[in-house]
């Protein structure tokens, strides 16, 4: 097999996806080459005869082709099994006609290895003028009255919307109410016959479901058959809606469903849905069969069996390719929405209070119905997956179920590329795919491939290199009776040879096995497998466990270590190595933290999940300030050295700080500093806003001094205040004593009582000389 024969088959596998480097073959219990296939996408086998050496397993012949190779093994040597893809039929895509051909491949055969994907196209275009079978199923309940009396007069409409989608469109009519059984509907034998409490309306005995008009193109047909239906009623709000369209879905005979065409079902009605369970209030206990129960058009189960469930509806209208449009009222708009959300591919619309605007209605779900196309499978075994990746200009996810493009216009072409993988060598099966809503599908047959094809050489004659005593199959000797050993040159008396058998002078083959002519045949296991290893030291179920599985399900068990798919690690392969959940903002854990197992690790104190906030670290208010000091204001203890003391922090000044928590400390001059911390990534960094201003004491010296001055100042006030009051007071009594003084009259006469104090006495004897 040459390189450039080997690269396309190894694109066709999928194999090309992990480089070579990257690729493990992760051995269990190998006795020969279609073990070693079955083992990994990656295992092949070497069946060069002269690979092994005496005593040394078989099972070295399997690994990945780069081993192999770098062991000796030949390129020719080397045995692989790759996928196998065969087109059976494939039809153009055609755009007109009743029957045309929306996709592209009908039907593939596969071949596939185990764990090995195979991916091919499929290609879709919407056929224009597809033909449209539309049933209309009205709810007749007493509410409905004048829906009813608007939908007569439609007739006409609904066919010239149908004609505007298609030249081969059909429409049929049938109508519902609930069942006829309390506490559902009033069981009076009068009421039957006439539920309506209104004697002026005409009113129809009380029925479940009755298919009224096949699918027909005649205008005249379906007005007229409209033209004769008459409301009727119940008791309770919930209507038989599930019921009738069950019916409607699965009597696909006598509702003409045809085999190619869009089908819709459009349910008109303003009451809620009785579902699976509500029956028993009627005792009621027999679940809904699924199939067709129509004689002369009437559901006649509709007393006996139970409603259908959501879940069977929904699998009998995909089943059937029937696409359900719900035309409902607003006041229940938002209970079959929820409905819509588990049924594929239906649409929910809102009527108007009178139903006239139902036309539009129909045509605009349609419209969404078609544009959105959907690619589907029907079941597979749980060892068998198929994924579905859209190529168009407005795809939807990829996924495992399904495949979706939206906004698909007629006439335009676009692809699924569809893989399928096996995780067991799988027995021929079939399934299909197709649009939902569409009948084209693709048929997929598929098998297993787990056998080697080895071109032994003097197949089925004794060979030279079994010592004549066997025949060589993929390289390894198959002994003739009586013989034993890698060479067959091992007669049955001959078989214990332990020495070669013992590692380290131990136990021969770590008791896990027998030792036959100086080579271990390992022992099974209870589970079914077997250890292996020259020794048999080597045991694939030992390895740790995550979540209950072995090599956390994200690996494969190798002699007692995991070996983990690509995009995990760990010693159970419980990491994921991605580290999405661990980044915001293009940082990993705000660089506090290390990410493992894709979830972050977070330095002490700090918080999952991002380890972005500390609630018990040390507040950075008080231990920060020096540098704010320093960078701020040209002060403080790291003045000097404040570039290298401050690196991990940055200081800005503002004009206002903002939200959030503010710091407000004394600096070392006794100075209010204001400033807001940001942490940065990292530990220990930080942002810091500033205001400029500080709020600063005074001295000391000038405070004691203005307290002596002001108590100084105070006194002399206080005195002067004093002497004014007092020469005040003084001004007032001498004022007082003149005015008095001027108001007495003795002080102008002599007083005869008033004796002169002083007396003058005459010397006798002075002469006056």
């Amino acid at each position: 097999m040459g390189p450039e024969l080997l690269l396309l088959l190894l694109l066709g596998s999928g194999a090309w996806a992990v480089p070579e480097e990257e690729q493990v073959c992760a051995k269990a219990q190998i006795d020969g080459c279609d073990d070693c296939i079955r083992s990994g996408p990656f295992c092949v086998w070497c069946k060069q005869l002269d690979f092994t050496k005496t005593g040394e397993q078989e099972a070295v012949r399997c690994d990945t082709r780069r081993k192999l190779m770098e062991r000796g093994c030949s390129e020719e040597n080397v045995i692989t099994i790759n996928n196998h893809k065969e087109t059976i039929r494939d039809d153009p895509l055609t755009q007109t006609g009743q029957d045309p051909v929306q996709l592209r491949p009908q039907e593939i055969r596969l071949k596939l290895r185990k764990d090995s994907p195979e991916t091919f196209r499929v290609k879709f275009r919407r056929a224009e003028g597809y033909p449209v079978d539309l049933y209309y199923l009205m709810d007749l309940s007493f509410s409905m009255n004048d829906d009813l009396q608007s939908v007569k007069n439609l007739g006409n409409q609904l066919f010239d919307a149908l004609n505007k989608i298609t030249r081969h469109g059909r429409i049929g009519f049938g109508a519902f109410v609930d069942k006829t059984v309390l506490p559902f509907t009033n069981t009076n034998p009068e009421k039957l016959l006439k539920p309506c409490d209104n004697d002026r309306v005409a009113c129809q005995a009380a029925f479940g479901y009755r298919h009224v008009l096949s699918l027909t193109s005649s205008k005249t047909q379906f007005r007229d058959e409209v033209q004769k239906q008459a409301i009727s009623g119940n008791l309770d709000s919930p209507e038989g809606s599930l019921d009738a369209m069950m019916q409607a879905t699965v009597c696909g005979g006598q509702i003409g469903w045809r085999n190619s065409s869009t089908r819709l079902l459009v349910l008109t009605t303003d009451a809620g849905f009785h579902t699976a369970g509500d029956g028993r209030l009627a005792g009621i206990l027999e679940p809904n069969d699924e199939t067709c129960h129509l004689q002369n058009n009437l559901y006649t189960q509709s007393s006996i069996m139970d409603y259908p469930s959501v879940g069977q509806l929904a699998l009998q209208l995909e089943k059937h390719n029937i696409q359900p449009i719900f035309a409902v009222t607003q006041n229940v708009k938002q209970i079959y929405q929820d409905l819509s959300k588990m049924i594929p591919k239906s649409e929910v619309g809102t009527l108007s209070q009178n139903s006239d605007n139902v036309v539009k209605l129909i045509t605009d779900a349609y419209d969404r119905l078609s544009s959105k196309v959907t690619l589907t499978h029907s079941p597979v075994p749980e060892d068998l997956r198929v994924t579905f990746s859209p190529n168009c200009e407005q795809p939807g996810p990829r996924g495992e179920n399904t495949g979706v493009c939206n906004n698909v216009g007629q006439g335009t072409e676009i692809s699924f590329d569809v893989t399928v993988e096996a995780h067991s060598c799988l027995q021929p099966l079939s399934f299909s795919i197709s649009p939902l809503g569409i009948k084209d599908s693709l048929k997929i047959s598929v098998e297993g491939d787990c056998q080697c094809d080895c071109a032994d050489p003097n197949q089925g004659a004794p060979h030279p290199h079994c010592s004549g005593q066997g025949q060589v199959h993929c390289g390894i000797c198959s002994c003739a009776e009586g013989f034993l050993g890698q060479f067959c040159n091992c007669s049955s008396d001959q078989r214990v040879q332990t020495a070669s058998c013992r590692r380290d002078n131990g136990t021969a083959c770590e008791g896990r096995g027998d030792c036959e002519c100086g080579r271990c045949r390992c022992h099974a296991k209870p589970s079914g497998k077997s250890y292996h290893g020259a020794f048999c030291e080597c045991d694939d179920e030992s390895c740790d466990r995550f979540a209950n599985k072995l090599c956390g399900g994200n690996g494969e068990c190798k002699c007692g270590t995991c070996v983990c798919r690509a995009g995990f690690d760990g010693a159970a392969c419980e990491c994921e190595k991605s580290e999405t959940s661990c980044t915001t903002d293009g940082v990993v854990c705000h660089g506090r933290g290390s990410c493992r197992c894709n979830k972050c690790v977070c330095d002490s104190g700090y918080q999952l999940p991002y380890c972005e906030k500390c609630p018990s670290c040390a507040d950075p208010c008080q231990s920060k300030l020096p540098c704010v000091e320093c960078l701020g204001f040209e002060i403080g203890p790291f003045k000097k050295n404040c570039t290298e003391s401050c690196s991990s922090i940055s200081a800005q000044e503002v004009a206002q700080l903002g939200g959030g928590r503010h710091c407000e400390l004394k600096d070392s001059e006794g100075c209010w500093v204001r400033y807001k911390l940001t942490q940065r990534v990292g530990r220990d960094s930080y942002n810091a806003l500033y205001l400029p201003e500080r709020d600063c004491p005074p001295s000391v010296v000038a405070i004691v001094a203005a307290a002596v001055a002001a108590v100084a100042l105070v006194g002399l006030l206080l005195l002067l205040l004093v002497k004014l009051l007092i020469h005040l007071n003084d001004l007032k009594e001498f004022k007082k004593f003149e005015n008095e003084k001027k108001k007495s009259r003795w002080a102008e006469a002599d007083n005869p009582l008033f004796k002169n104090a002083t007396t003058t006495v005459t010397n006798p004897t002075f002469t006056g000389e």
